[in-house]
């Protein structure tokens, strides 16, 4: 299995300014496995009791926020934070991953290298990198990248497996291990059509499974989205919450997806109404407990990881206590707070005196671990 990133304890990686105290240095060294486990992505959604055991013993080794943390994600790049403002965080250790947005390849595999050895010396578990490697938008999201066709132009679904292989390569090369695509959305909204491969309906299953199988074959995570279903609303989540008036027509191009393994379901920021049985009063699907814990996990049965949508878009950044609604409705990851120490904050508070909003959190930070391993991210040589 393809190694991605420097394992998180190997010795003698040294980062300017971010100082290992002795108690880290006795963490680092409680955390290491006795014996090595070689796991692999596909281990995740399967039964297997050594990596059950793995995922406990490294929980139980992290403070409550490292534990919170797990379930954040800022962005760095243009249009997300600074890499001064990200080394902060990690310093602090407040978040558990970093979308790579909008910069050059050398400069995000040179970032996560620094990253990385800043987790080394706080004995932090090691990051989930990702970033909007769709086929329509990668060019543009990582200057620099292998030029490929947009998802919309792709002919034949041969053409759809070579893409997701293109992009893999560079993703591995950069340092990357989550690929927020595919678009699964119906082509009628302007905002997201372009970007799925629903200029023939037909082909958004088979088309979407295909560039799922090969990224996963890869060693990066796919991504589903944007659900309950973005491509039949009218308007842009990014400047405004968007609605889905009754029936979500788009939830069966979910299921085929689901049994075949997708790793990770990204949630969008549009609400239901007049749905008798998934009625989101008003909030975005991303902070309804209808939607992605009765529909997405119960119904449909997804046992990956669920994202948000990024948190600073008009369709949520104006509901109060957003960080904490969307890890309570069921979400894992929360996909770039407006503010990342504020979120994490918020949700330490609620964690700390809310025992149910406790248990959800050691959840979802107990499958981001696992999915850690799954990636080969905390084998040790």
């Amino acid at each position: 299995m393809k190694k991605i990133i420097t394992p998180l304890f190997l010795a003698g990686l040294l980062f300017q300014g971010c100082a290992q105290s002795n108690e880290t240095a006795k963490q680092a060294k409680r955390i290491q496995p006795s014996t090595t486990f070689n796991f692999e992505l596909t281990d995740f959604l399967n039964e297997n009791s050594n990596l059950d055991k793995e995922v406990e013993r490294i929980f139980k080794e992290l403070d409550d926020t490292a534990i919170v943390a797990q379930l954040i994600m800022p962005a760095v790049g243009r249009l997300g934070q600074t890499k001064a403002t990200i080394d902060q965080h990690v310093k602090e250790r407040i978040i558990g991953g970093v979308l790579m947005l909008n910069g050059t390849k050398e400069e995000f595999k040179n970032w996560i290298k620094d990253f990385e050895s800043c987790n080394t010396k706080n004995a932090s578990l090691p990051f989930l990198y990702s970033a909007d490697a769709e086929p329509s938008l990668v060019n543009r999201k990582i200057i620099g990248s292998t030029v490929v066709k947009k998802a919309n132009e792709l002919l034949n679904i041969s053409e759809v497996i070579a893409c997701a292989k293109t992009i893999s390569t560079d993703l591995n090369a950069i340092g990357i291990n989550y690929n927020f695509s595919p678009v699964v959305d119906m082509s009628p909204n302007t905002t997201v059509g372009f970007r799925s491969f629903g200029a023939v309906p037909a082909n958004i299953i088979p088309w979407s499974n295909a560039f799922i199988q090969e990224t996963q074959k890869n060693n990066i995570i796919a991504t589903a989205k944007h659900f309950p279903g973005h491509g039949l609303v009218t308007g842009d989540t990014h400047k405004a919450l968007q609605v889905i008036d009754g029936e979500m027509k788009e939830i069966g191009n979910y299921p085929t997806l689901i049994a075949d393994g997708v790793l990770s379901i990204m949630v969008a920021h549009i609400a239901v109404q007049n749905n008798a049985k998934y009625n989101t009063d008003g909030l975005p699907s991303t902070c309804s407990e209808k939607i992605v814990t009765q529909l997405l996990k119960d119904s449909l049965g997804f046992k990956g990881l669920i994202v948000t949508d990024a948190m600073n878009m008009g369709g949520v950044v104006n509901v109060p206590q957003a960080a904490y609604k969307a890890i309570n409705a069921g979400c894992d990851i929360l996909l770039m707070p407006v503010d990342a120490k504020l979120a994490h904050q918020e949700l330490l508070n609620a964690y700390r005196n809310n025992k149910d909003f406790k248990n959800k959190v050691d959840l979802a930070a107990k499958k981001v671990i696992r999915m850690k391993l799954a990636l080969g991210l905390l084998k040790v040589n």
